[in-house]
């Protein structure tokens, strides 16, 4: 009777199995075609010289990888491209978590505000680029001029001014997405952590760091993977504001690659550039990861 039983529940295990992998292939289908195939692709095209439209493939073996060590515009966009990352990574998350604590308060019209600062994360990039642009180039000229202040600063116009500018539009753009994800963490935490730290004398600054900020971990993980992940691969904001300029001072790594490719028709020499930003991504994400995740405490 027993192993009658227990045949049966196998049995019924396998067939929900099956049935919630039926349900998972479409999906898993989707991701296979959009992203695991372009990313095979990729790094078969980066191993040739192909324009992208002739039927002639050249096979040059690692070729364009070590071209990308001698060129120096590649070396350039990565410096903006790093530098830009590591600023936005750093404002950005400090930002979100100082705003995630203030609103997670019973702060007066705090759903106001909390509306009010994750508006801008859905407009694209394109638009935000664009809106700054005119914000930079029009409305802020202006408002000093009637002002009667002396203005002639150029933000995206001047190569020492252009990545202040453009982190200034990435994080009002972002810092609400990721605002929310702190937020949500923080309504996760109990308050008897509070209320016992509060009973062994432990004050506002204390809790803070002793608290708040070890059982925010995983989401402190979360948003730094991701606002750094996400600045590394800034392409659509580019376009509207500075187009890579002034000269090659605001050229990320994916504006480059997007000119060899599509500009230049560089295809093989492009996608290994994306080959090489891959890996960079993993590498970091996991670096990141690794890190965080000594940080996190367990209940």
């Amino acid at each position: 009777m027993g192993y009658t039983y227990m045949k049966n529940k196998s049995s019924l295990h396998k067939k929900m199995e099956i049935q919630y992998g039926t349900l998972l292939l479409p999906a898993f289908v989707l991701f296979s075609i959009g992203i695991i195939l372009p990313i095979f692709m990729c790094l078969y095209y980066s191993f040739t010289e192909w324009d992208g439209f002739s039927s002639h493939i050249n096979f040059v073996g690692i070729q364009n990888y070590l071209k990308i060590f001698q060129d120096p515009s590649v070396g350039e966009a990565w410096k903006f491209t790093i530098v830009f990352a590591m600023i936005n990574a750093f404002l950005a998350d400090i930002l979100t978590l100082l705003l995630a604590v203030l609103f997670d308060k019973a702060v007066r019209l705090a759903k106001i505000y909390r509306a009010i600062v994750f508006i801008p994360c859905l407009f694209s990039s394109i638009v935000t680029g664009f809106v700054w642009n005119k914000i930079y180039a029009v409305v802020l000229p202006g408002i000093m001029e009637k002002l009667h202040l002396d203005w002639n600063v150029q933000l995206l116009g001047s190569a020492d001014t252009v990545v202040a500018g453009l982190t200034i539009a990435n994080v009002w753009q972002w810092t609400g997405l990721w605002m929310m994800i702190y937020l949500a963490a923080l309504q996760s935490i109990s308050t008897d952590y509070y209320e016992a730290a509060r009973i062994d004398g432990a004050n506002s600054i204390q809790q803070f760091f002793k608290i708040t900020i070890p059982l925010l971990m995983p989401a402190i993980t979360t948003c730094t993977i991701g606002l750094t992940t996400g600045a590394l691969k800034t392409y659509d904001i580019l376009v509207t504001s500075t187009e890579g300029g002034p000269g090659r001072a605001s050229t990320s790594i994916i504006y480059y690659l997007y000119t060899a490719i599509f500009e230049h028709k560089q295809y093989g020499y492009g996608s290994s550039i994306a080959v090489t930003l891959i890996i960079l991504l993993l590498v970091i994400a996991l670096v990141q990861l690794k890190f965080f995740k000594k940080k996190e405490v367990q209940l």
